[in-house]
């Protein structure tokens, strides 16, 4: 089965916040909202296999430090799978700080971060996450930004047993989340909003231990499920060494400091 232009009331939960979580428009747009007593968070009735899920946020304007606005995948259990959107806010007038991270068998640590190249918080765009047996990529506005592949032959866990499900959330996290910490969140400026609208998944449903794909078997698919194989083509690399060049401000395998016997594998490539 093959999720399409989804619909907020039908294809998501409330997980916390109770009110705080707002569906509008007849299911086509959601908003979380953060105060003093507590965040808001939902997640998807479906859970993934393999996909390409696209959800157009608008994050929280004005003075956002000391918020975190979340989109990711996630299994369950302490050796689950987990593919991380976060978003750290700041100040009026300082950039967000794009937080990414891939968890395989409750393994995290491969964090890579990002300054976005316009405000997040004046318009609508679309984060994406590209999943599949080869690769993960993390896109913003269709620009790849970051690419995990899957080198499970060198011994690398990679995610590809454990079904997903999709989870945002909108929570304080001013002990870690700006300035590691050094700026806490002004609760005058309570309650903080982020908007979301325009959720697409593309992907395999899992359902009661099989996952299919478009109503046909996940290993069965046609030449025209490109996202099954889909990797970063030429212009799509250009564009990728493009944003981490200019944008990028930490990658893991960059930092010597965390790996004194020698960097992980995977940065090796």
């Amino acid at each position: 089965m093959c999720a399409i232009a989804g619909n907020f009331k039908q294809d998501f939960d409330t997980t916390f916040g109770d009110n705080r979580v707002k569906i509008m428009n007849g299911g086509q747009l959601l908003s979380l909202s953060l105060d003093k007593f507590s965040g808001s968070g939902f997640k998807s009735k479906n859970e993934y296999l393999f996909g390409r899920i696209d959800m157009q946020l608008k994050l929280v304007a004005g003075n956002s430090a000391g918020t975190v606005t979340t989109l990711y995948l996630s299994s369950e259990g302490p050796t689950h799978d987990e593919i991380d959107f976060e978003f750290l806010g700041n100040l009026t007038g300082d950039p967000y700080t794009l937080h990414t991270n891939v968890f395989s068998q409750g393994k995290g640590n491969r964090e890579q971060q990002f300054k976005l190249w316009f405000d997040p918080t004046r318009n609508f765009h679309t984060y994406s996450i590209l999943w599949n047996s080869l690769n993960i990529i993390f896109l913003v506005d269709n620009i790849a930004i970051r690419e995990f592949k899957n080198i499970e032959s060198k011994g690398v866990p990679f995610p590809k047993d454990q079904s997903m499900r999709i989870y945002s959330s909108l929570w304080n996290a001013d002990d870690w989340a700006t300035r590691g910490g050094l700026v806490k969140t002004d609760w005058s400026k309570a309650p903080f909003r982020a908007f979301f609208r325009n959720f697409n998944a593309n992907a395999c449903i899992w359902s009661s231990g099989s996952s299919s794909c478009n109503g046909k078997s996940a290993n069965a698919l046609s030449p025209e499920d490109a996202w099954q194989t889909q990797g970063l083509d030429a212009t799509g690399r250009k564009k990728l060494r493009w944003v981490q060049k200019n944008h990028m401000v930490y990658n893991y395998c960059s930092d010597l400091n965390r790996f004194p016997q020698g960097i992980p594998v995977e940065c090796k490539r």
